[in-house]
């Protein structure tokens, strides 16, 4: 099947394959999602498509296994939770990481990557430099660069003295 032929065959089945899948699986959000991601894989194998008399069945076959696949998921899912019951209520974040999160995302991405690695994953100077494929005295320039963009951006003036005291 040819490009233009692949598009044809889309535009003149998608309706009919999605309004089927719909009476199948009584969800139309579903039955899009299944029918988009079949004719996605029909894409890749349309030479094939084009030997095999019935293409159309092909998607509509494709789409009812994906549907069946993502229902499966779904029990497993549904059933582990049953099986450990609800999580665990935590509480939210403090204060003191959301101001944090907040003031390095004011940080250029390189800078903020690299205080995450350093002080987040607790990578070495050498091992971020390995990883993300930059020399050791750019490391060590963005930490410090970093360190002291975030020294100015998390000052808190409740620190400071008293004046005359």
């Amino acid at each position: 099947m040819t490009v233009e032929e692949f598009e044809e065959f889309y535009a003149q089945t998608v309706g009919r394959l999605t309004g089927q899948l719909y009476v199948m699986l009584g969800d139309h959000q579903e039955a899009q999602d299944v029918v988009q991601e079949a004719f996605v894989r029909g894409w890749s194998r349309r030479r094939q498509l084009r030997s095999d008399a019935r293409p159309e069945a092909w998607v509509r076959t494709v789409a009812w296994r994906l549907a069946v696949s993502r229902w499966r998921g779904r029990r497993r899912t549904a059933d582990a939770w049953h099986r450990t019951g609800p999580p665990v209520p935590t509480e939210g974040p403090g204060p003191e990481p959301v101001v944090l999160v907040e003031a390095l995302r004011e940080l250029p991405p390189k800078q903020r990557r690299t205080l995450t690695l350093h002080y987040v994953c607790d990578l070495s100077v050498d091992q971020i430099a390995a990883e993300t494929g930059v020399s050791v005295s750019t490391v060590k320039t963005h930490l410090v660069r970093g360190r002291s963009a975030l020294a100015h951006l998390l000052h808190d003036p409740r620190n400071e003295e008293a004046p005359g005291a």
